[in-house]
């Protein structure tokens, strides 16, 4: 059995999602000390906030630079990460567990319930599953302006290059990992994220930011054409979206520019502002590589265009 095939008797069998299975699994979770007081420091302030939102296999604290970069800007930022997110990435490759059942409506409700916490409504940013999940909320109507940077597909996005199957069948390749977090190797890594790096620069991209992730999100999106009860799916003609901005690197393996782009032609219906670019040259790290400030002073510039 192939890892696609594996994903697809998912979407049939035992573990498919039904409205029943996620209503029972979903929970609400609290947010640590740290986004807490994003939140009120937020809400002691007229600033808009940028709330910004990690994929799979990296933390919030990969936003650091970010962050910086928005603050300056006159911006307040927001940090949430995933339920249960370690705060480091020592503790993260030390409790990996921590990591595994996290689905994409999980985390998604997560990231809503802190939203609704502001009192303005804030700008969003995401990259690749947190490119995904920006969306949904931008879906939803809980973002005055969003940025997707390499964003994962979600229902109704068909392309599927042979790179972006090869980036996921470090999970995908076995069902079990449905129910695991999974790490990656420095070589899977190396193909998925740092391809369009130095070997050195990937070397110590990895040892900074790379951490175990929830293997659900990915079979999600697999099965998500197939599945017409999957939690991987966005509302793309609500008219309070907002404007959004998709931003591709050229030379993205895990999301490619044949995803972002069939994600921007569905995300243009709506009467939004929808834009997309890409970036020369850049790969999936292109948010925490040394060449991430390109990328923020792209997504600086959408935003400010919109929000103040």
């Amino acid at each position: 059995m192939t890892g696609l095939e594996g994903a697809a008797t998912l979407a049939s069998g035992p573990l498919a999602e039904t409205a029943v299975q996620r209503s029972e699994e979903r929970m609400s979770v609290s947010t640590s000390p740290i986004r807490t007081e994003q939140i009120d420091r937020a809400n002691a302030t007229s600033l808009t906030p940028v709330v910004f939102v990690h994929g799979l296999w990296l933390l919030p604290s990969s936003w650091d630079r970010w962050a910086a970069v928005f603050e300056e800007a006159g911006y307040t930022v927001v940090t949430p990460g995933w339920p249960d997110d370690p705060e480091t990435v020592e503790e993260a490759k030390a409790h990996p567990e921590v990591f595994a059942h996290k689905t994409v409506g999980q985390v998604a409700d997560h990231f809503a319930e802190v939203i609704g916490r502001l009192k303005k409504k804030p700008a969003v940013i995401g990259h690749s599953f947190g490119g995904l999940l920006t969306q949904i909320l931008a879906g939803r109507g809980l973002s005055a302006a969003s940025v997707a940077i390499d964003p994962a597909p979600f229902r109704g996005v068909l392309p599927l290059p042979f790179s972006a199957l090869k980036s996921a069948s470090a999970v995908i390749a076995n069902p079990l990992n449905h129910g695991r977090a999974v790490p990656l190797t420095y070589e899977q890594f190396r193909f998925a994220f740092a391809n369009a790096v130095s070997e050195d620069e990937a070397k110590e991209l990895y040892e900074t930011f790379a951490v175990p992730a929830s293997g659900a999100p990915l079979f999600q999106a697999a099965t998500a054409n197939l599945n017409p009860w999957t939690e991987a799916k966005v509302d793309t003609k609500n008219p309070d979206r907002g404007p959004l901005l998709i931003i591709s690197g050229e030379k993205d393996h895990t999301v490619p520019w044949a995803i972002a782009n069939a994600s921007y032609k569905r995300q243009k219906r709506n009467q939004a502002v929808t834009e997309i670019i890409e970036i020369p040259n850049r790969g999936h790290a292109l948010t925490i590589d040394s060449g991430w400030r390109e990328v923020a002073d792209t997504a600086l510039t959408f935003i400010r265009r919109f929000v103040q």
